[in-house]
């Protein structure tokens, strides 16, 4: 094999590994990404302790429909004791309030809802941003639970119960058998009206526009260029030129254009954030199946020459 030939291969087999070792790198970081998971439904930091405040909804309080309700599951009042009552998320995030039918009621309906909010009262609430809701029709003798996710803890929030059986969340074409209704937004445009059973709030931030952040889209990772073969010998060297194959019409020509020092740039790093998108990504995408069979290509190609030339000097000997 001549000096340039050897030379080339060497290249080509360099070029590949680091493009394979890349590609590796890629992969691994991106897995481990997807592994960690994500935010989630809300309701994070309850652990520490905390409670929504009684307050206003966006209604009237009025008397129930055959329903009584309990915070703690073993004592049961009217809307106006439940009223005076905090409302204390559990650990996981969510809030739960007990239903049952009273006296001689012989059904009752109750709806329970959580929203994020501007402001930590319902008169600064602005337009809520839907979170959770739950409903129940309890039939005599018989008790219930509404069972809701709340927003994070320290969000400003508000919680309405609520007879009847309408989702305020703004979303009509949901298909999901409910009635929808549209979104509180604050005194401007109350929606559960005289409906309304009992009403929490609280907060100290506004998570509106914080708890669905999106992707920074960055450069991804690309190829490393084939590297440029050396100067041909000079002529009269006794080593003949071997004439490639059918096998070797992926490898650089022989005698390719010197590229001038310093003129190549160095290959573009992997980005820590991936592209758009609802997963979070660090790197690993769509291009690591071009990294990896561009690499494959390469290594193929060295290994082609390779294998050429020695059947070619077997052939000759």
């Amino acid at each position: 094999m001549s000096i340039a030939s050897r030379v080339t291969v060497r290249r080509l087999l360099g070029t590949g590994a680091a493009s394979l070792a890349l590609a590796a790198a890629s992969v691994g970081a991106a897995s481990g990404a997807w592994a960690t998971g994500g935010h989630g439904d809300g309701g994070d930091g309850w652990e520490s302790g905390g409670h929504y405040r009684p307050g206003s909804g966006a209604g009237t309080v009025t008397e129930t429909e055959g329903c009584q309700f309990s915070l703690n599951g073993t004592d049961f009042f009217p809307s106006v004791k439940v009223d005076d009552q905090n409302l204390k998320p559990t650990d996981d995030g969510k809030v739960h309030i007990k239903v049952r039918t009273i006296g001689d009621a012989s059904t009752c309906t109750a709806s329970l809802a959580s929203y994020t909010a501007h402001g930590p009262t319902f008169a600064t609430s602005g337009k809520q941003v839907f979170v959770d809701f739950d409903t129940v029709t309890v039939k005599k003798g018989q008790t219930d639970s509404l069972d809701i996710s709340v927003p994070d803890e320290g969000c400003f929030a508000q919680i309405d119960l609520y007879r009847g059986a309408v989702k305020f969340d703004g979303n009509p074409a949901a298909g999901d058998g409910f009635v929808h209704g549209d979104l509180p937004k604050g005194p401007d445009h109350p929606v559960i009206k005289d409906k309304l059973i009992a009403a929490w709030n609280g907060g100290t931030k506004d998570c509106t526009t914080t708890e669905s952040p999106s992707p920074t889209p960055s450069t991804p990772a690309s190829v490393p260029p084939p590297a440029s073969t050396s100067t041909p010998p000079a002529s009269g060297s006794s080593t003949p030129t071997p004439t490639p194959s059918a096998s070797e019409s992926t490898t650089p020509s022989d005698n390719p254009t010197p590229v001038t020092s310093g003129s190549s740039s160095a290959p573009a790093a992997p980005s820590p954030n991936g592209g758009g998108g609802d997963l979070a990504e660090t790197g690993g995408g769509g291009n690591t199946g071009a990294i990896v069979g561009g690499a494959a290509a390469l290594l193929a190609g060295g290994a082609a020459i390779v294998v050429a030339t020695r059947r070619r000097r077997a052939s000759h000997s």
